[in-house]
């Protein structure tokens, strides 16, 4: 949310950064002694810092002095700057610790840390020096308040064009969405299979965040395979967005690409999110599938999660699909939700060098306009004021997700061989279409393995497990 600031009212203190960081009982003591001096009447540029400040303000500027130079030498000395063993383990020290004191409002030793931490980090650096620069960024941001000039510079949001770019080099890059997207597709494809002496030859899949909508296609071509010209297959979709414009999108890309099949019937319904199911248009003996994918962890609360599952048990599917990332954040402890996301993002990080090059500018998009944004916004997702932490986003372990499933009437679907073939077939298509693929390990870092006697698969990179899918049935 972008907020105004006048700086015809403070006159006298045209930019008291003060008001604009979190409290620090020893900044006020500072504070007070500065305003008694008498105030300059314009704003200190951001390169010429006046030597008069030497509480929180001065440091301010000072740091964001460091990172603009960071920013400037990315495009010039720094390109490929990989780090000397050891350093990158002290980056992440260091970084903790910088965690540690923004969590303790010690705000004098965040800024000192923190300065540090932008001379050692860089955008075009090894996969550690990139993501710490974004988490370097993210508690910056959360030491500024919403009032800071300088809080919408650090958290300015991607355009609805580079995000969507962003998103789309990083699906054909990395195996990330494309494990997810093909897993429940082929769970869908077998349970509609399976039905099919009884289903009119009909499927109607109900989706709960279309987004892009990336995921269907494939979907698409794989019914029209299965049908004729003399027997089609019915396939209707409906999906929740955010707004009508994606919905909108949505349904003009995939309908453009369904007409290119023509033994298959295809149809999109979409629904803004919070639409009650009681919209849904229910046909006669038609296969089911419902589709949780990344959707769950978007809820506010525990409560929300109940009674969107309620909801799909409502509908009797024959087969609910369940893919999010593996984690386990705690939205009661901001000290706990970094340290998991930091495990997370640096493997997100480490994969993306095994699949572009370092001055790669796509992989530039991909973290600046994608991941880097999720970064900044996990660490400040409970910084509006009179919300809780219960706002950021849940990511939790198979086990959790599996116990909230059964105690609202599921129970697990075994996935089939098919699943897991198709998901290692999937890493050696993506791995041979790595330009920075050679004597190294046939898949990269990243594998596919079983959990839960087959009735979840996970991807994970090296020892790290990012997603992990499962299927289920009412019980």
């Amino acid at each position: 949310m972008i907020m105004e600031d006048s700086y015809e009212e403070e006159e006298e203190e045209p930019l008291n950064l003060s008001l604009a960081i979190m409290a620090d009982p020893g900044v006020e003591k500072i504070n007070k002694k500065k305003r008694k001096r008498k105030a300059h009447a314009c704003k200190p540029p951001l390169n010429n810092v006046p030597s008069s400040h030497e509480g929180c303000e001065g440091k301010i500027f000072k740091l964001l002095q460091v990172r603009e130079e960071m920013l400037k030498l990315d495009h010039r000395r720094r390109k490929g700057v990989v780090l000397e063993d050891g350093k990158g383990l002290h980056l992440i020290h260091l970084l903790l610790i910088t965690a540690t004191s923004v969590d303790e409002r010690n705000v004098n030793s965040a800024l000192d840390n923190l300065t540090q931490l932008y001379l050692s980090v860089s955008l075009t650096g090894d996969s550690v020096q990139r993501v710490v620069a974004y988490f370097a960024d993210g508690l910056l941001a959360r030491i500024l308040t919403r009032k800071s000039p300088f809080y919408d510079m650090i958290m300015k949001e991607p355009s609805i064009e580079e995000e969507f770019l962003a998103f789309t080099c990083l699906y054909r890059v990395s195996p990330y969405y494309q494990f997810a997207h093909f897993t429940a597709n082929q769970a869908i494809i077998e349970a509609f299979e399976k039905e099919e002496g009884v289903n009119n030859r009909a499927l109607h899949v109900v989706d709960f965040d279309v987004s892009y909508g990336f995921q269907w296609p494939s979907l698409i071509q794989s019914l029209s395979d299965k049908a004729t010209s003399g027997n089609r297959v019915s396939l209707r979709l409906t999906g929740f967005a955010r707004s009508l414009a994606q919905l909108q999108e949505t349904e003009s890309r995939l309908v453009s690409f369904a007409k290119g099949f023509r033994n298959l019937v295809f149809e999109f319904q979409g629904l803004l999110r919070g639409s009650k199911l009681i919209n849904l248009r229910k046909r006669k003996n038609e296969t089911v599938a419902v589709n949780l994918v990344f959707h769950l962890n978007t809820l506010n609360s525990f409560m929300q999660v109940s009674e969107t599952l309620k909801s799909v048990h409502s509908l009797r599917p024959s087969i609910v699909v369940l893919v999010e990332q593996e984690g386990s954040r705690s939205p009661r402890s901001f000290l706990s939700r970094f340290m998991e996301s930091l495990h997370y993002f640096a493997a997100m990080f480490d994969s993306l060098d095994d699949r572009l090059p370092l001055e790669s500018a796509e992989r530039l998009s991909i973290e600046r306009k994608h991941l880097g944004k999720e970064i900044k916004s996990m660490i400040n997702c409970d910084k509006d004021e009179g919300s809780s932490e219960s706002s950021c986003p849940r990511y939790e372990k198979m086990e959790a997700w599996k116990s909230m499933m059964e105690r609202h009437g599921f129970e697990g679907m075994e996935l089939s061989s098919k699943c897991l073939i198709q998901a290692k077939l999937l890493l050696k298509i993506t791995t041979h279409y790595s330009p920075l693929q050679c004597e190294r390990e046939m898949n990269g870092g990243f594998r596919v393995f079983e959990r839960d006697e087959a009735k979840a698969l996970s991807l994970g990179w090296q020892d790290r497990c990012l997603l992990t899918a499962s299927a289920w049935q009412c019980v």
